[in-house]
């Protein structure tokens, strides 16, 4: 019975009993007093079945015929049996000249029992809750922003937020790049070694290793990760960016209050908005949303010295020594002075560190950890004198035709 019948049952049966007065029943059930009465006679004779509508349980006079039916399940049965309905229904009209709509099928299917609904249940997940002591994860990311309006070009705010405290801190660079990442990491300076950073999966922070790696069964580590991994910093990747959503959320704080902030002040170009911030901005804000961990004791790891972050804080990348004592580093010939012989022996490899000034050094395995070999610029020579020559690839099909084989290539 639907809801309605199965109100108007229970009216009647409070008439009945002497618990209502037919009108008072009509009023109830908002009907005229005339209908009531038929209600009434109807369950007088039949009780509460009498009050059900007429078609329950006939069958419909525009149904399929129950030997159409049986025909279209037998075909799907004995051709279609790992189908699921809406492509039974398009084979069984194409092929078999059944035309049926597909939810149809599906009814008929499922009362059959030749198909059952896959449910597939939502993954079980639950709200991370903070760490309990400051420093022992610190969320990383950049979001770019027109920080400056109309007043200067798009950039990106590196932001970092410890996940027990919410305390911050930023800094402003053109792109997330690895050294916008090591310059906001300079976290430690102030605060100390967290003990892990909460990432994204941005080849900055993390990739997948290559060829080589793999066969050695080694992980794949960026220049960024190998910085942390000096630090013992361990590098964490988020799957998705909810999952870091406290510096996620801090982002849109930022960039509703700093824009208009940095507006207010005036600032016209990003190294005045970084001294704002190291100065103004980020005091207030963490004084305005940050928070006491849940455990007293702080996970940060002493401050190394300034000498021993500088030191961190170089892209390093590994070349061999040719025959003639020259390392080939970013398409610049590097030639050893005479007396890196004795520790850097050619087809040997070396370690090529460079800072964000720009300055290079060479290290090898052989030498003393300190030792730095010496090296100068090589350039190549040329009637305009020495310039650096770029190499340009030409595939041979671009080459003009001059009539002969390959050959002459």
């Amino acid at each position: 019975m639907s809801s309605q019948e199965l109100s108007r049952v229970e009216v009647m049966g409070r008439v009945k009993a002497g618990g209502l007065r037919l009108r008072e029943a009509a009023e109830l059930l908002e009907l005229s007093y005339r209908q009531a009465k038929r209600i009434w006679a109807r369950y007088g004779v039949g009780g509460a079945q009498a009050l059900q509508h007429g078609n329950c349980g006939r069958r419909s006079n525009r149904a399929y015929p129950m030997k159409w039916r049986a025909a279209v399940l037998q075909q799907g049965k004995a051709r279609y049996a790992d189908f699921g309905p809406t492509l039974a229904a398009e084979h069984l009209a194409s092929d078999d000249g059944f035309e049926v709509h597909a939810e149809t099928l599906r009814r008929w299917m499922r009362e059959a029992g030749l198909w059952q609904r896959q449910r597939r249940r939502k993954r079980y997940r639950q709200r991370r809750e903070r760490k309990a002591h400051c420093g022992e994860l610190v969320q990383l990311d950049g979001s770019f922003h027109e920080w400056l309006e109309e007043g200067g070009p798009r950039g990106c705010l590196m932001h970092m937020v410890d996940d027990a405290t919410t305390t911050a801190l930023g800094r402003f660079s053109e792109e997330e790049t690895i050294w916008a990442a090591a310059g906001v990491l300079r976290w430690i300076e102030r605060y100390g070694v967290p003990r892990a950073l909460y990432t994204d999966w941005k080849n900055v922070y993390v990739r997948p290793p290559n060829a080589q790696e793999r066969l050695r069964g080694e992980p794949g580590v960026t220049q960024f990760g190998r910085m942390c991994e000096k630090l013992g910093i361990r590098i964490i990747a988020a799957t998705s960016p909810q999952a870091k959503g406290r510096v996620e959320r801090a982002h849109g704080t930022h960039q509703d209050r700093l824009v208009k902030k940095l507006r207010l002040a005036g600032i016209a170009n990003y190294e005045q908005a970084n001294a704002y911030l190291d100065e103004h901005y980020l005091a207030e804000h963490n004084r305005r949303y940050a928070r006491p961990a849940a455990a007293e004791a702080d996970y940060h790891r002493t401050r190394p010295t300034a000498r021993q972050l500088d030191e961190v804080f170089w892209l390093e990348e590994e070349r061999v020594v040719s025959e003639d004592w020259v390392v080939r580093y970013k398409n610049r010939l590097l030639q050893l002075e005479r007396q890196s012989q004795h520790w850097a022996p050619s087809r040997s490899r070396v370690l090529v560190r460079e800072n964000q000034a720009g300055e290079i050094a060479i290290h090898s395995s052989q030498a003393p950890e300190k030792l730095c070999l010496g090296w100068r610029r090589v350039f190549k020579r040329c009637d305009r004198g020495f310039v650096s020559v770029p190499v340009v690839y030409v595939h041979p099909l671009a080459l003009p035709d001059c009539g002969q084989t390959s050959a002459c290539l």
